[in-house]
């Protein structure tokens, strides 16, 4: 069989996946002992090594991966979340929905300025999902948009997805941080029609608060001006700086680290514990990237060797051009969503992109051939937003049952993120009708 080898390799792959043994371990494994079965020459295993510390260590753009980190973990610990959180929810506790409309778009102004998918679940479940079932509101509706809201941040920038995507497909992060940017807010804005949809004809399901809780809209004012001011000044320092091309992605993560520290400083949240913590933190997820990174590039260069991404191209019918690129497009997104389910994105994005990526390139879509890559970068991200929700191995799942009381059925947690995955595909799908959603800001701005 002229393709035993890779599919032999995809395979023991997933077994070892289910193991639970980790996967950057699983994946260089796999590709070793591969090399061994099927007599590859010892010495070509040294192109891996190669492209670990040429493509790797000694990248530069990926020094912005540890400093994006740290810079949302020190705004999470900062508090801005919770003070914004407590004015917007005082602001609109007087309509249906005030509750699940403050956390949409405090999910938003975090994604912007955090981008840690973790901690702002987990914040936001701390600190709204109480309140929301206390005020009598759907547990389902309750979870389900804190767990959607809080996954914005891998999509909208500066997203640390967005940096890897950008290394990994050789591509301007301005040019993706500028491409996500009306993707990520058009499933925000989805998310708030649905809520008012909601709101206008299931009320019952998320009632306003009761008069004793509401705050003077005057005095919440004040408060909210002066909580989002920081925020928005760093957001924009860090993303106008990259999108205008003035710093350079790993510059503008420094700049967005040193203003989180301060802010941190100045709100008097920050202690020696928290910064030590937040070290630690920092190093720990850069450290699970880094070692997927190296992991998945020792697998990829044996399954290349070994025929892998012709097989794909075969299997797809780009090989002998029997297949649209839109099939070809809706069979990789549909891969992807299905692969996101088990997956997590660091996973998909070391593992899927080297192969998938050229393939797509060499279709023609009907847009401008050097656009395509970065058009199929923003289709992969929010695709990617799924794999957060989706059992059963959704993290954001996880993160809102740790928080969530205990006698909240799981089943619940699961039934509230419906609605919102359905979201996110009805937003795929209309960056994937409409490229001009994703194509349109880098063009105004980059040219």
């Amino acid at each position: 069989m002229e393709y035993a080898a890779p599919l032999a390799m995809c395979g023991v792959l997933l077994l070892g996946i289910f193991t639970g043994y980790p996967v950057a371990f699983v994946l260089a494994g796999i590709g070793v002992l591969t090399a061994f079965v099927a007599d590859v020459p010892l010495v070509f295993l040294s192109t891996g090594v190669s492209r670990t510390f040429s493509g790797i260590l000694s990248n530069w753009l990926l020094i912005a991966v540890p400093l994006f980190v740290f810079m949302g973990l020190m705004l999470e610990k900062s508090g801005i979340a919770q003070r914004l959180l407590r004015s917007m929810a005082g602001l609109m506790g007087s309509l249906p929905g005030g509750y699940a409309f403050a956390v949409t778009i405090i999910g938003i102004v975090m994604a912007a300025s955090t981008g840690i998918i973790g901690a702002s679940v987990t914040l936001m479940g701390v600190l709204a999902l109480p309140a929301m079932l206390k005020n009598r509101y759907d547990p389902r509706l309750s979870t389900g948009v804190i767990a959607a809201t809080g996954t914005l941040g891998i999509l909208i920038p500066p997203s640390i997805m967005l940096v890897v995507l950008g290394d990994q497909m050789r591509i301007s992060v301005g040019d993706l941080f500028a491409g996500a940017l009306v993707p990520g807010l058009l499933l925000g804005v989805l998310y708030l029609l649905y809520l008012a949809w909601l709101a206008l004809f299931h009320p019952h399901a998320m009632p306003p608060l009761p008069p004793s809780e509401r705050l003077r809209p005057g005095r919440v004012m004040v408060q909210l001006l002066r909580d989002l001011v920081a925020p928005a000044v760093l957001i924009v320092l860090v993303l106008g700086s990259i999108i205008v091309g003035v710093a350079t992605p790993t510059e503008a993560a420094g700049l967005g680290a040193a203003g989180a520290f301060l802010l941190a400083l100045i709100s008097r949240e920050l202690t020696w514990a928290v910064f030590v913590d937040t070290l630690r933190e920092t190093t720990r997820t850069t450290a699970m990237i880094m070692f997927v990174m190296i992991g998945a590039t020792v697998f990829s260069v044996i399954f290349r060797k070994l025929g892998g991404d012709a097989m794909i191209a075969d299997y797809l019918g780009v090989t002998d051009g029997s297949a649209s690129p839109y099939w070809v497009l809706t069979v990789v997104m549909v891969f992807l969503f299905v692969l996101g389910m088990f997956l997590d994105w660091v996973e998909i994005t070391f593992i899927v992109m080297p192969i998938i990526a050229p393939i797509i390139a060499g279709l023609d879509f009907g847009i401008p051939s050097d656009q395509v890559l970065l058009w199929f970068a923003i289709l992969f991200a929010v695709n990617l937003q799924t794999s957060f929700l989706t059992p059963p191995f959704g993290y954001a799942l996880f993160y809102i049952r740790g928080v969530a009381p205990p006698d909240l059925p799981t089943r619940t947690i699961y039934a509230g993120i419906v609605p919102f995955v359905a979201l996110q595909i009805v937003g795929l799908v209309l960056v994937i009708v409409f490229p001009q959603l994703a194509l349109w800001l880098p063009q105004l701005l980059l040219g």
